[in-house]
């Protein structure tokens, strides 16, 4: 599929590959098939690949658009794969597209958003989970998010993609060997082995979408719903989090009716705060609405922050207080004791795991501080320095189904159904091939790479 692309894209492209505005250097990038012909009409001087040429741009009438370097790529050793030219000049806007313009005026066409990297997938310079990585590094938002780009860049999520495809083949052809032999004296399905390794696998699987899921949350942000009963503070924690008065905060029950959001920045990863309505049965219908969105909100939330007044309603089990808000399973809950400074002491925490449990008063700001590293730790920030890797959301979903298909698969093997095993692998093969390009639609490209800058 990748050399059918290659041939349909075989013009010469050109962009701007530096960021509008002013600079001391601008450079646009030029990538085709064969630009050795272009050389002489972009210079006189001679040049060798790789190698920087300072000289005149001239254009087609002989007036001098600019001084700078050259410098030529021969394929395949250039980031797209083909031949690739970049003039570096001076970083000026008028500038750069006076040279731009000479190009396309030479015959290039200018390029779409993303089409230089998708060349560069297109022509097996990388997969597309380094190809996404690019714009991941570009966005990044911290410097652990840009060290995590830079991990999936270089390869360390689809090393770790390929090496459970690598065992996943391998069991795949066990399970056939099994199907196509049964006359063998060992039926490796009835013994179970199937279902041992099937079962191993999906451990891995597991542990893969743990570390994908950490560097999704470093690379897009995770969404922290507040929540509590009116009155508890979940307002006061907005304002003192957000470091304005994003909320309105009275004493009156019931203030917050609809969502209140706001982004933060904890050491440059973000975090989208939503203030929800107070949890409590009322029969205002407002009031009502708003507590039926805060329900929504706090169901698709990456993280929960439950706020009680440890004044008024003491440290009750994290258990019971999920029990009793209807919050669900404790992976995603972090019980915040506020309005400690009211009490003359402290007594010790209830401890629930998977939840965290923190003492904190929104009003002075104790606490905060022990709050905003549980966050990062949440997001995976020490995981990520430890050798993690960026991710999408898209990469998480193929993983989940990868993981969905391995329970089916496990389950066959459990009944002996050999076939109904080895169609279940042939999927998880399938999901994971999407993860990397192996197996792709051009929607799919179309999509990722429209989100790209031009000139990359």
């Amino acid at each position: 599929m990748r050399g059918e692309a290659v041939g349909r894209e075989g013009d010469v492209i050109a962009a701007i590959a530096t960021p509008p505005g002013r600079g001391g250097v601008g450079i646009v990038r030029i990538s085709g098939p064969d630009l050795s012909s272009w050389l002489p009409r972009l210079t006189s001087k001679a040049v060798s690949p790789r190698r920087a040429v300072y000289t005149d741009f001239v254009a087609e009438d002989g007036s001098l658009l600019d001084r700078g370097l050259l410098l030529y790529f021969s394929k395949p050793a250039s980031y797209t794969g083909e031949d690739v030219i970049e003039l570096h000049g001076h970083g000026g806007p008028v500038v750069m597209e006076e040279l731009l313009s000479w190009v396309l005026r030479l015959g290039a066409r200018p390029a779409r958003p993303g089409e230089f990297t998708l060349r560069a997938f297109l022509n097996e310079r990388m997969d597309l989970t380094q190809a996404e990585a690019v714009a991941d590094l570009i966005d990044a938002a911290s410097r652990e998010a840009a060290r995590s780009a830079l991990r999936s860049l270089e390869g360390a999520f689809s090393k770790a993609v390929r090496a459970l495809v690598d065992e996943l083949v391998e069991l795949r052809t066990f399970v056939e060997a099994a199907i196509d032999f049964p006359e063998e004296e060992v039926d490796f399905l009835a013994e179970g082995e199937v279902a041992s390794r099937v079962a191993r696998l999906r451990g891995r699987l597991s542990d893969l979408l743990a570390r994908a899921r950490e560097g999704a949350l470093l690379r897009e942000g995770m969404t922290v719903a507040i929540a509590g009963r009116p009155n508890a503070g979940k307002s006061s924690l907005l304002n003192a989090l957000s470091g304005r008065d994003a909320a309105i905060v009275t004493e009156i029950p019931g203030t917050t009716r609809d969502l209140l959001r706001e982004t933060i920045l904890v050491d440059g990863l973000p975090v989208h705060l939503v203030d929800t309505a107070g949890l409590r049965e009322s029969e205002d219908l407002v009031e009502r609405e708003g507590i039926r969105r805060a329900r929504q909100e706090l169901a698709r939330a990456d993280r929960i922050l439950l706020v009680v007044d440890a004044a008024e309603e003491g440290f009750a089990d994290p258990r019971e207080l999920a029990s009793r808000f209807a919050l669900g399973d404790l992976e995603r809950l972090t019980v915040l004791y506020n309005k400690v400074d009211l009490l003359p002491s402290v007594p010790p925490l209830p401890e629930a795991p998977p939840a965290a449990t923190l003492c904190i008063s929104a009003a002075t700001g104790a606490g905060l501080d022990r709050l905003r590293e549980h966050l990062k730790a949440v997001m995976g920030y020490r995981a990520a320095g430890e050798g993690g890797f960026s991710a999408r959301r898209r990469h998480l979903e193929h993983l989940r189904r990868a993981d969905v298909l391995l329970a089916s698969a496990g389950e066959a093997a459990e009944r002996g159904a050999g076939e109904l095993v080895a169609e279940d692998l042939r999927a998880v093969q399938r999901e994971l091939g999407e993860i990397t390009g192996e197996f792709t639609t051009e929607d799919l490209l179309d999509r990722i790479f429209s989100r790209f800058c031009i000139g990359k």
